[in-house]
C-alpha cells in the first residue's frame, strides 16, 4: 500500500510540474497580431508592381522570431523578418506575386515562428488582367 501512495504522490507532483511549465510558457511567448491576415490585389494590370507589405505586432511578452516562410505557389515569393520583433513591436512580411500570370490567382503564405500559433497563414488573392 505504499507503493501504491508514493506512485499517486510522485503522479500528482508530475502533473502540477508540468502545469506550471506550461503556464510559464504561455506566458513568455511571442504572438502575432496581424493588421490584415488577407490582402487583396484587386483587379491588377499585368506586369505591374505585384509587392505587398503583411504589418503584424509582436503582442506576446517574448521576442518573436519567424523561422521560415513558405508559399503556395512559386508565384509568389514572401520575404521574412531577420531580426527579432520584441513585444509590442511591429514587424513586416513582404509578399511579391509574378504579376505576369494573366487571370484570378488565390495563394496561402505559412510562416512558422515560436509565436503561440507556431504554424500560422496569411493570404493574397486577386486577379491579373490584361492592359
Amino acid at each position: 500500500m505504499k507503493i501504491d501512495t508514493m506512485k499517486k504522490l510522485s503522479l500528482i507532483l508530475l502533473f502540477f510540474g508540468l502545469v506550471g511549465w506550461s503556464q510559464t510558457e504561455t506566458k513568455n511567448s511571442p504572438e502575432f497580431k496581424f493588421d490584415q491576415t488577407t490582402i487583396d490585389y484587386g483587379n491588377i494590370e499585368k506586369g505591374s508592381d505585384g509587392y505587398r507589405t503583411f504589418v503584424f505586432t509582436n503582442i506576446g511578452n517574448a521576442p518573436l522570431i519567424v523561422s521560415d516562410i513558405r508559399s503556395s505557389c512559386g508565384c509568389t515569393i514572401p520575404e521574412k523578418p531577420l531580426e527579432p520583433i520584441m513585444p509590442g513591436k511591429k514587424g513586416e512580411i513582404k509578399v511579391h506575386y509574378d504579376t505576369n500570370r494573366v487571370g484570378a490567382f488565390q495563394k496561402n503564405i505559412t510562416i512558422y515562428s515560436n509565436a503561440k500559433t507556431v504554424e500560422f497563414t496569411i493570404f493574397i488573392k486577386g486577379v491579373v488582367v490584361t492592359k
